[in-house]
């Protein structure tokens, strides 16, 4: 499967609005110049309006005169935060994106108790990926926004990432608990929360998903490696979604795939009232329009 057919599903859904933070970014731009071109969604775009409109005119000038974007301009991120939350919060937007401030200055936005997204749900992040040589997406959660989740907050994640999963067209995604071995363990808490997150499945506390643990990466995606250890499981070799037990691991993880495999992503926060795009600076202006992808595809 490739991230591209989500950017086609994106296009499908007509009349979706994003609001960015803080636009005057190059590479953010240079996404959401590509989105409008593809007719992706229409931009509310909060920031210096001097700079965004220098940048847009150097990557697509016509797009100044386009009804799909609209520029306000602001006198600070901070104001910048609060108003394309206030955006989302009002219903004038679907999605909320981060644009050049830091994580801390949106988040402060977004967990506003007066006008911001919180649902009394964890916030997590998902990152769907196109791994080269792989006949299926590999859902990643959470490389980036909780340390050392416990099983509450991992029940909540697994619920974020099959929402997203099945938004993107996988009804009954499988859901791995890796672990760095496939048996309970009493000295490592990922096995026995694994356990816990498993039997709670079975009984029908966590919903829409397949989910099994502890797995080991190896047997989570690989058929043969999970014949190898004797592992029969619905989930295993077949993983959708791929639960890590700590900050650490999904976001070594996750770099490995796109530095190592050349693997393609998009990723969202979900959780909140909308799905929020908090893409890192280091992320391309290519990954950038997948996780917008993502996030209209989810809204």
């Amino acid at each position: 499967m490739q991230l591209d057919s989500l950017i086609f599903k994106a296009t499908q859904l007509t009349g979706k609005t994003v609001a960015v933070a803080a636009a005057e970014d190059e590479e953010v731009l240079e996404a959401i110049v590509e989105a409008c071109n593809k007719k992706l969604a229409n931009f509310l775009l909060y920031g210096d309006r001097e700079t965004i409109t220098d940048l847009l005119k150097k990557k697509d000038p016509e797009l100044l005169k386009s009804a799909a974007i609209k520029i306000f301009h602001t006198i600070s991120n901070d104001k910048s935060a609060e108003l394309a939350v206030k955006a989302v919060n009002s219903r004038d937007a679907d999605v909320l994106m981060k644009g050049n401030l830091s994580t801390a200055t949106i988040l402060k936005a977004v967990l506003n108790k007066d006008y911001g997204l919180r649902t009394g749900n964890v916030l997590s992040h998902t990152a769907v990926f196109e791994v080269p040589g792989y006949d299926r997406f590999t859902i990643i959660t959470d490389a980036a926004m909780n340390i050392e989740p416990d099983l509450e907050q991992k029940v909540q994640i697994i619920g974020n990432a099959v929402k997203i999963a099945r938004s993107i067209g996988i009804e009954e995604p499988k859901v791995a608990l890796i672990a760095a071995v496939e048996v309970v363990n009493p000295a490592m808490q990922a096995t026995i929360d694994a356990a816990v997150l498993t039997q709670m499945n079975r009984r029908g506390q966590i919903k829409n998903c397949i989910v099994d643990g502890p797995l080991g990466l190896d047997n989570a995606v690989s058929l043969v490696a999970a014949k190898h250890k004797g592992i029969t499981s619905d989930v295993a070799g077949k993983a959708d979604i791929l639960l890590v037990p700590t900050i650490e691991v999904g976001n070594a993880l996750y770099k490995s795939l796109i530095y190592f495999a050349n693997a393609k992503v998009g990723a969202v926060i979900a959780g909140a009232k909308v799905p929020i795009v908090l893409t890192s600076r280091a992320d391309s202006a290519e990954s950038k329009l997948y996780s917008l992808a993502l996030a209209v595809c989810s809204a």
